[in-house]
């Protein structure tokens, strides 16, 4: 590992997008990170043009490029904060796991084949990854899991219903944060626990062992879940709601700098781990 002396070399991957200009903003405003490298796709109409300046800032003194840094001979700590799409990932990927950096991951919609490479670099680089990077949004996380476990054999039984509210540009659906609501829930259920998105038509009675999730696209919906736990005559609604995007990126610069503060050797970690609420 770098010496974790002095501050972060940072580079966003996606620094032309809605979450990565605003990692951009905050990181220069932070003393913590030296801002270094700004990466967009080859066909961004932000290549060239300074990254701070992009982001609403004063001029940083960093262009954004489609090509990665060179640190030279730098040897203080460095650390890379991914906000881009899942189809850039594998180039992000493998350029830290080459030249040795750590590496939050804050994009989203992830495929099962990309969980897994990220999984292999794991084992050479630190990595952060979590679906959302907002520390709200994984308290809360810990608190859905604790209301379940609580009233899973609750008389009459507990139906778990997932509301996720976001901006109309959002590719995928459910969220990823919902999903994994979902799935931290489904670990305190059970194994018979069964996944339903949406309902329509004559789908009968629920059964014991839903959680049903529901999508909802409106306007520049910055992210919101309410998960609602239902029993025979009282419910709990558990809503967790960003009022702009400035939680995830300061998430992500926290993550950043828990890798390096920390000294973290290869690993996938999350956003719990961050927060010292990790169950391991």
């Amino acid at each position: 590992m770098a010496d974790s002396t002095g501050p972060i070399s940072l580079t966003v991957h996606g620094a032309a997008g809605r979450m990565g200009r605003r990692v951009v903003a905050l990181g220069m405003t932070d003393s913590s990170f030296h801002l270094v490298g700004a990466i967009d796709h080859a066909q961004s109409d932000h290549l060239g043009k300074d990254a701070g300046s992009v982001a609403g800032e004063a001029p940083s003194g960093v262009e954004i490029s489609s090509t990665w840094p060179t640190l030279g001979d730098q040897t203080g700590p460095q650390a890379v904060v991914d906000f881009s799409l899942p189809e850039a990932l594998d180039d992000c990927l493998a350029h830290c796991v080459k030249v040795g950096s750590p590496l939050v991951v804050a994009t989203t919609g992830l495929t099962d084949e990309q969980k897994q490479r990220l999984s292999d670099a794991a084992a050479s680089i630190p990595i952060v990854w979590a679906p959302s990077m907002s520390l709200a949004v994984n308290l809360s996380m810990k608190i859905a899991e604790q209301i379940t476990a609580a009233l899973k054999d609750v008389s009459g039984g507990l139906d778990v219903e997932i509301l996720e509210r976001h901006h109309r540009f959002k590719a995928d659906a459910p969220s990823g944060t919902a999903l994994k609501f979902g799935e931290l829930i489904a670990g305190q259920l059970g194994e018979s626990t069964t996944h339903v998105h949406g309902r329509e038509g004559h789908t009968g009675a629920r059964t014991r062992e839903e959680i049903g999730y529901h999508a909802i696209r409106v306007g520049d919906n910055p992210g919101e879940h309410t998960i609602v736990f239902g029993m025979l005559g009282e419910k709990i609604e558990l809503n967790v709601a960003a009022s702009n995007r400035d939680c995830y990126a300061s998430g992500a610069l926290a993550a950043a700098k828990w890798l390096i503060q920390e000294n973290k050797g290869p690993g996938l970690y999350s956003m719990f781990d961050v927060l010292g609420m990790s169950d391991n």
